[in-house]
């Protein structure tokens, strides 16, 4: 039970470090959720947790990404 609640308290704690980054941390754990109550008793709560992670991991490295095509990508000159 600590297990999970250190878990869980982890989760909360990469998700309120990057607001932007929220959307990702509440699909993954709705999916992660479904997935472990699928599994067997009392796995949602530890399904939310670990899809929570690992969307946030998803959407954080998808924004680096694009922040690094932002800075290669030359500025455009401005026509008037």
């Amino acid at each position: 039970m600590r297990h999970i609640l250190t878990v869980s308290a982890a989760a909360v704690a990469l998700a309120g470090a990057s607001p932007v980054l929220a959307k990702g941390c509440i699909r993954g754990a709705v999916a992660g959720a479904v997935a472990g109550h699928y599994v067997g008793k009392g796995h949602a709560v530890l399904g939310a947790t670990a899809g929570c992670v690992a969307a946030h991991h998803y959407y954080a490295k998808k924004a680096a990404q694009q922040k690094a095509a932002a800075r290669a990508r030359p500025l455009q000159p401005v026509r008037r």
